[in-house]
C-alpha cells in the first residue's frame, strides 16, 4: 500500500495549484459577490489547460486519467472556492459520468466532447418537492410517443439549474412503483416546454446556481435515454463517484481553513508573542490537521478501491462523504474561533467557508443517509425506511 502520489500526479497537482491560486482568486470573489456561475470564457480556459474531464476517456476529449487524478485537481480548485471548482466537479465526477457509463455511443459523442471543451455543462436533476432522501417517491414521468420521450414533472434543488446546458433527469419510465420504474433521460436546456424557477438564495454555495425546473411535455429523442426503467441501482452506483467529489469539496474547504488559520496565528501577536505560541491554539491547529489528513485518506481510498464497474463502492464513498461533511463544519468553526473577529468578518474568507461547509453535508445525500448506507454495508442488507 503506497500513500504517496506518483511524479505525474504531483505535477498535475502543482499545475492545478499554481493556476488556481494565481488566476482564480479574483474570479472567486466576483462569483461570491454577484452569485453568478463561472462564465463560458473561463470554462474554456479550464479546458485548454486540461482541467475539465480529467478522468474522461481520451476518445471523448478527456485526459483519460484516474478518478483520483480528477479529485486531486478538484481539491486544488475548491481550496479557492466551491464556485470556481464547480465546472471541474461537473466534468469529472458529476452527471456526465453517468452519461459515459450508461448512455448510448451516439449520446456520449454528442455531449461528452463539448463538456471536455468547456462548451457544455451537464447538471443532475433528481430531487423533487416530495422526493429528496426518499428519491424513489419521485413523480416526474417520461412517456414514449413515437420516437420521442415526453417528459412532465417538477424538479427541485438542481445545482446548476438554469445555468447548465443539459440535465440528467431521473424520471419514471414505466408505471411500476418505487425504484423499479425509474430511469434517467438527458434533457437539453433549449427544449420546448422546459422552464426554470427563480434562483435560490442560499446560506452558502454562492456562484453555484440552483432552482426548480418545470417540464411541460418536453420532448427529447429516444436516444437521450441514459438508463432504462429498472436501472435505479445503476444510477446510484454512478452517484458514488459524485459522493467522492462532494467529499473532496468539503476536504478542500477544510484544508484552506487550516492554511489560513495557520498563517493568521503565526502572524498575529497578543500579549507580546505570536498567537500560535499559546498551547490552546496549538491544540486546535493539531485537531484541524488530523481531521483534514484523515478525510483525504478516506477519499483517496474510495477513489482507488473500485468495484467491477470501475466506480467507488457505496460503503467507501459514503464513509468518505460522511466524515468529510462532518469534519469540514468542525474545522471551519475552529478556524473562525482562532481568528476571532477577523474570522467572523466578510473581509476574510473563513466565514464563507463555514457557510459553504454546511451545504456539502446536505447536497448529494445528507450526512444521516450516508450513515444509513454505512450501516447497511456493515449488516449486508438495505434497510426499508417505510416500515
Amino acid at each position: 500500500m503506497d500513500f504517496q502520489l506518483t511524479d505525474n500526479q504531483l505535477q498535475l497537482q502543482d499545475a492545478a495549484r499554481r493556476f488556481a491560486r494565481n488566476e482564480l482568486q479574483e474570479l472567486a470573489l466576483e462569483l461570491e459577490e454577484k452569485n453568478c456561475a463561472v462564465p463560458l470564457e473561463w470554462r474554456k480556459k479550464y479546458a485548454e489547460l486540461g482541467f475539465l474531464g480529467v478522468n474522461m476517456p481520451e476518445e471523448y476529449g478527456g485526459l483519460g486519467l484516474s478518478h483520483l487524478d480528477a479529485l486531486i485537481v478538484l481539491e486544488e480548485f475548491a481550496q479557492i472556492s466551491s464556485a470556481v471548482a464547480f465546472p471541474v466537479f461537473e466534468s469529472s465526477v458529476g452527471p456526465i459520468k453517468t452519461v459515459l457509463e450508461f448512455g448510448s455511443e451516439s449520446l456520449k459523442k454528442r455531449i461528452a466532447p463539448a463538456v471536455a471543451k468547456g462548451e457544455c455543462v451537464v447538471a443532475i436533476s433528481m430531487s423533487e418537492p416530495d422526493a429528496g432522501t426518499a428519491l424513489t417517491d419521485l413523480k416526474t414521468k417520461a412517456r414514449i410517443e413515437g420516437d420521442e420521450f415526453v417528459i412532465s414533472g417538477q424538479k427541485r434543488w438542481c445545482s446548476g439549474g438554469g445555468h447548465s446546458d443539459a440535465y440528467v433527469v431521473y424520471c419514471r419510465l414505466d408505471d411500476r412503483p418505487g425504484a423499479a420504474g425509474i430511469g434517467a433521460v438527458l434533457v437539453e436546456k433549449d427544449r420546448q416546454g422546459i422552464q426554470f424557477g427563480a434562483q435560490e438564495s442560499l446560506m452558502g454555495f454562492r456562484g453555484i446556481p440552483s432552482c426548480d425546473i418545470f417540464f411541460d411535455d418536453v420532448r427529447v429523442p429516444l436516444d437521450n435515454q441514459i438508463v432504462p426503467a429498472g436501472g435505479f441501482g445503476k444510477l446510484m452506483g454512478a452517484f458514488c463517484l459524485e459522493r467522492c467529489g462532494n467529499a473532496t469539496m468539503s476536504l478542500a474547504i477544510a484544508a484552506a481553513a487550516l492554511e489560513e488559520a495557520l498563517d493568521y496565528t503565526s502572524q498575529r501577536s497578543q500579549f507580546g508573542k505570536p498567537v500560535v505560541d499559546f498551547q490552546a491554539v496549538q491544540l486546535k491547529l493539531a485537531d484541524m490537521a488530523m481531521k483534514v489528513e484523515a478525510s483525504r485518506l478516506l477519499i483517496w481510498r474510495a477513489a482507488q478501491d473500485l468495484t467491477d464497474q470501475g466506480l467507488p463502492s457505496i460503503a467507501n464513498s459514503s464513509i468518505a462523504k460522511c466524515f468529510a461533511n462532518e469534519m469540514v463544519r468542525e474545522v471551519a468553526s475552529m478556524g473562525i474561533q482562532l481568528m476571532g473577529g477577523y474570522g467572523y468578518s466578510k473581509e476574510f474568507k473563513m466565514e464563507q467557508r463555514l457557510r459553504d461547509a454546511y451545504g456539502w453535508g446536505i447536497a448529494g445525500g445528507t450526512i444521516d443517509i450516508q450513515k444509513v448506507n454505512i450501516a447497511a454495508a456493515l449488516v449486508g442488507r438495505r434497510f426499508n425506511q417505510r416500515n
